[in-house]
């Protein structure tokens, strides 16, 4: 803006005093993305498999050897521990999640309490709604356009 101003490349623009180093307040509010959540201070899980956070990303522009896209990811809410499965298809989700359910309950030697997923049709679906129902207590959905509230799965896959 100070170029522009300086340069005076724009006609009729009237000649504004720009100091240097400070931002207005329109420049500011331009910039920022969206209204940070209030951090936890203190942990909302107690065990391991208490809560699972989960989201698939994809498809990827290059796929791996095996013609792989997507990636399925798994974080646990008490010790942030990560799985990830790499799929073909959006619709081998549901497989994978059921042999992941199984080999976890079997490894830890305990059940999983809830799991925490966004509102894609891969997890909202009937197959879930009965599997859920059957092996695992609660399937928490995080609310439309606000991935802040998965922020857990959202930050690993920024990190992935």
């Amino acid at each position: 803006m100070k170029r522009i101003v300086i340069e005076d490349t724009i006609r009729s623009l009237p000649k504004l005093e720009i100091e240097e180093g400070k931002i207005c307040g329109e420049c500011q509010i331009g910039k920022q993305i969206t209204m940070s959540y209030p951090r936890l201070q203190h942990q909302t899980t107690t065990r391991v498999l208490e809560l699972l956070h989960m989201d698939l990303m994809g498809p990827m522009q290059v796929e791996s050897l095996g013609g792989k896209r997507y990636a399925f990811v798994f974080v646990d809410g008490y010790s942030r521990f990560t799985w990830i499965i790499f799929i073909k298809e959006k619709t081998d989700t549901f497989e994978e999640f059921k042999d992941i359910c199984h080999r976890l309950q079997r490894e830890k030697g305990t059940s999983i309490i809830k799991i925490r997923s966004d509102h894609s049709k891969e997890f909202e679906n009937a197959k879930f709604f009965y599997f859920c129902s059957s092996k695992v207590n609660s399937h928490e959905f995080s609310s439309l356009i606000t991935p802040q509230q998965n922020r857990v799965i959202e930050r690993k896959n920024m990190t992935l």
